[in-house]
């Protein structure tokens, strides 16, 4: 068997592809500048935008309208309205907002800025239209369950048009340890990819013995599969944990093709800081360092126990992810249960759920799965917050980056995220 090449055999060709990253992130940052300078240089600026999410706060007694809003430039920010301001999630506004005091930074990540708005583009779009079809399918003509009903088409429209949780289902599923299921990512890409390969190679393989055998059916069906992510990618108007995956499935193709290891960390390297050039602001993105960090740890699985039996491998990646991501899990949700270690059990089965859901929904029984979820939204009731510090979690990043080296620290890595584990198994025990 022919052995692939590393992508970087010299330091050279390291520091060249990082010199190059450097100038396309400072082209990339002056181009985000000057949008900066033109949304503030004057007091107010009319902006067209999507909002993303609508939900109500109460603050000093009063009861408002948050709106989180994606701006056709790029930028997010939030602002507020009335109690009685209509649904408008999902639609376009034009506003005119009054952002000029907000600094280079808030810009980059996100920012609150008063607004009025002028115009609600009442059009359907697809996605909403999507939304809609999904609602209708998941509604009991039973008014005691119209709330369990609307949770179960938020569950779906989060699965399929990368749709926001509402509150109660986000702690729900951080409590059972599953929110990256229902955040669009690499691992539903991977499912999608599968699923479709599956499905266009007998059709392909029919064609190509008949008309272009001289053909690499590998690559051309790979091409399709490509085109059709990059489509629904733009659908879902690209977040980023599904931006990183799609930009990591081009790169793995191009290097396996070119005879390069793929499943090393400088693949994953190569995969950030080329992302992070083009895209600024993801390095403000969480979903987007949680997608890379479940993928460097699988990555470190491979590279260190890459002898280890295939069924094996198979067999510990789940509990080896789970355990590992569990302090990034305390950290930043809190949420925590007895029933949050079965989502290595629920993970698993996803791999099957996800497309037989999509499956179902297609053919009329959209409603299989109702009672299942319900369960689930049942028992993610049950759960109190367990905090983990700021300062825990550098250190366990430390470790893990030391991992690379030597195996030693893949041993304490372990330990360390075990007494996490029972420290967390310990408030809810």
């Amino acid at each position: 068997m022919i052995e692939r090449v590393s992508l970087f055999n010299t330091k050279r060709e390291f520091l060249l592809f990082l010199l190059t990253c450097t100038l396309v992130l400072f082209y990339s940052l002056l181009i985000e500048y000057q949008n900066y300078k033109q949304l503030t240089r004057f007091d107010s600026q009319i902006v067209s935008a999507a909002v993303i999410k609508q939900y109500e706060k109460i603050k000093n007694g009063k009861t408002f309208q948050v709106l989180k809003l994606k701006s056709e430039e790029g930028f997010i920010f939030y602002s507020s309205a009335k109690k009685s301001f209509e649904h408008v999630e999902g639609k376009k506004l034009k506003l005119e907002i009054f952002a000029g005091k907000i600094n280079f930074y808030e810009y980059l990540t996100s920012f609150y800025a008063y607004s009025k708005v002028k115009y609600i583009d009442r059009t359907p779009t697809l996605k909403q239209e999507l939304n809609t079809y999904i609602s209708s399918i998941h509604t009991s003509e039973n008014s005691n369950s119209s709330h369990v009903d609307k949770n179960i088409a938020n569950i779906y429209q989060a699965l399929y048009t990368a749709t926001p949780l509402n509150k109660e289902l986000q702690s729900i599923f951080s409590t059972l340890g599953v929110s990256h299921l229902l955040a669009i990512s690499g691992f539903h890409l991977g499912v999608l990819s599968a699923l479709l390969f599956f499905l266009l190679k007998p059709i392909y393989s029919y064609f190509q013995n008949r008309y272009f055998p001289y053909r690499n059916s590998k690559f051309d069906i790979f091409i399709i599969v490509s085109l059709a992510l990059l489509t629904y990618l733009l659908f879902l108007d690209s977040p980023p944990s599904l931006l990183r995956a799609f930009a990591m499935l081009i790169i793995g193709f191009i290097l396996y093709d070119r005879g390069i290891k793929i499943v090393s960390m400088q693949t994953l390297l190569l995969t950030v800081l080329l992302l992070l050039s083009f895209f600024p602001k993801l390095f403000f993105a969480l979903g987007f360092w949680l997608s890379v960090s479940g993928v460097f740890y699988i990555f470190l699985f491979l590279i260190h126990f890459k002898d280890l039996n295939k069924i094996w491998q198979f067999i510990i990646i789940p509990f080896w992810v789970y355990i590992l991501m569990l302090p990034f899990s305390l950290t930043i949700f809190g949420n925590f249960s007895i029933y949050h270690p079965l989502s290595i059990v629920w993970t698993t089965l996803f791999t099957l759920f996800y497309p037989l859901s999509i499956l179902l929904h297609v053919v009329g029984y959209a409603d299989a799965f109702d009672g299942l979820l319900e369960s689930l939204i049942f028992l993610g009731q049950e759960g109190l917050h367990v905090e983990l510090s700021y300062k825990l979690l550098a250190l366990h990043v430390v470790i893990s980056l030391l991992s690379i080296y030597k195996k030693s620290f893949v041993w304490l890595m372990l330990v360390f995220s075990f007494f996490v584990f029972i420290y967390a198994v310990y408030h809810v025990a």
